[in-house]
């Protein structure tokens, strides 16, 4: 299965998990894997939404209740004296920070207000001039409506392994909260355990990693691309103030992802988004060649100009039975003056920093010297990497970069049982292709241990493998 993001207007948690939703061709199972969770006060309301003519599914994620926004900022000018008003606007409501009760403004006169609204308590913190004015016993610059506790990375870490996730489900949303943890302490200067998770911290958000998480694994996409990802422009209100879009949290995350700005002014890739696509994308490029079987829309929140959702397209390989059609890169260079021990060395870096296949050829070079030419397959992530990574290792004062087109057959491993025990074997299959074959060290275990000839015991893995 293949999966495409088309990420035109951005990314955020709840869209992707909706474009991932309407994908599915068992919804319920996934509503009721959702509800089980266990996240105190959390819950998922599904609804069909239209944007510019284009109708998608919208998840809203509330906790206790109320479901958190952000806040895009616009400047309005009023005449001479300069007032400005920071609003979000949605349909015919303003939505301020996480809620409707709250009012962020900011005038010529340097006048601002922080409000708290919980429950009937308002503390107001007011600047005139440079005089503070203190009503109540605390103050805020930020504001917070029931969006609900926000909690440390470290304590997000554990909420997430406390819930009954299979492996692969908890690994992934465990690397999405390290994504997002790493580029918080970068940002902050301060270590990954200290980091408090501000906009990313409560479990509105958890709810959208795993959701994500979950529905990737439901739909069982082994190939996941993206189109470069539009992160708006403007400014947004954090807790910490108005920061710039893209929000530094979020800039961090999309290093070493295409990105583009535009005309729409305001936050269209979160630091979830961004975290997710980075943890599950395997390139940002154009819609490659694929013939879609269904189309998933996730519809946002918020009303612009251009229809706001992600819209995830989904392809069965072509390839017979399996098999997958992909791009790799391989870079090469030729080395006459390094030992076969430091050439062994390089070849072992580069296979621990995710190369696909390395390999040496004989060549002769000028002046009769007899050399290797060194090569490696990669993915394009891996290109700019494994590229350093050769230049640093060998001798080479330059290297060679080759795009192919690659062909590979789909892998699994099974163990039959022998005579001589159970011995695992290795099966591919596509392109109306299949093939197996008896796992070496299996076989050569088995045949010192029963003292068998391992032509033997490989022929009755063979005949294992057939029969199944």
């Amino acid at each position: 299965m293949k999966l495409f993001l088309e990420c035109r207007m951005g990314a955020s948690g709840d869209m992707i998990m909706a474009a991932l939703y309407e994908l599915l061709p068992d919804k319920k199972a996934f509503r009721e894997r959702m509800e089980r969770l266990g996240l105190p006060g959390v819950e998922l309301e599904y609804s069909a939404s239209t944007k510019c003519g284009i109708t998608g599914t919208h998840i809203s994620v509330k906790v206790s209740g109320d479901e958190e926004q952000s806040e895009d900022v616009h400047d309005h000018s009023h005449g001479d004296a300069e007032h400005e008003h920071d609003h979000s606007h949605n349909g015919n409501d303003h939505v301020h920070d996480a809620g409707s009760a709250g009012h962020s403004h900011s005038h010529g006169t340097d006048h601002t207000h922080s409000h708290d609204h919980g429950d009937a308590e308002h503390d107001h913190d007011h600047v005139h001039g440079g005089t503070t004015h203190d009503h109540g016993a605390d103050h805020s610059h930020s504001h917070s409506h029931g969006s609900g506790k926000r909690y440390g990375y470290n304590e997000i870490l554990a909420i997430i392994r406390g819930i009954n996730l299979p492996d692969n489900i908890l690994e992934d949303a465990l690397g999405v909260y390290k994504l997002i943890g790493e580029a918080e302490a970068a940002v902050h200067g301060v270590p990954l355990g200290e980091i408090h998770l501000h906009e990313v911290g409560a479990l509105d958000a958890v709810a959208d990693v795993i959701g994500c998480c979950l529905a990737m694994n439901m739909l069982g996409v082994t190939d996941i691309t993206a189109s470069p990802v539009h992160v708006g422009s403007g400014s947004v209100r954090c807790e910490h103030g108005i920061l710039p879009v893209p929000a530094p949290a979020a800039a961090e995350i999309l290093k070493g992802i295409p990105i583009y700005g535009g005309s729409i002014s305001g936050e269209l890739c979160t630091p979830t988004g961004a975290a997710l696509l980075k943890r599950f994308v395997r390139k940002f490029g154009d819609m490659p060649p694929m013939i879609i079987s269904r189309i998933g829309c996730g519809m946002g929140s918020k009303d612009f100009e251009a229809a706001n959702c992600i819209r995830a397209f989904l392809c069965e390989d072509d390839a017979k039975g399996g098999g997958n059609r992909e791009i790799v890169f391989e870079i090469s260079c030729n080395l006459d003056d390094m030992t076969p021990e430091a050439v062994g060395a390089a070849f072992d870096i580069l296979l621990e920093n995710g190369a696909l296949d390395v390999f040496a050829s004989p060549l002769t070079m000028k002046k009769n010297r007899p050399a290797v030419m060194l090569s490696c397959l990669c993915a394009e992530n891996d290109r700019e990497k494994l590229s350093r990574l050769m230049l640093l290792h060998t001798s080479t004062l330059g290297i060679r970069i080759a795009q192919y087109d690659r062909n590979t057959l789909t892998r699994s491993i099974d163990t039959v049982r022998t005579k001589y025990g159970d011995i695992r074997v290795k099966r591919a299959n596509g392109f109306g292709v299949m093939k197996c074959k008896p796992e070496f060290d299996d076989v050569l275990a088995a045949s010192k241990r029963h003292n068998a000839p391992y032509s033997e015991v490989y022929e009755a893995a063979m005949q294992a493998a057939c029969k199944r």
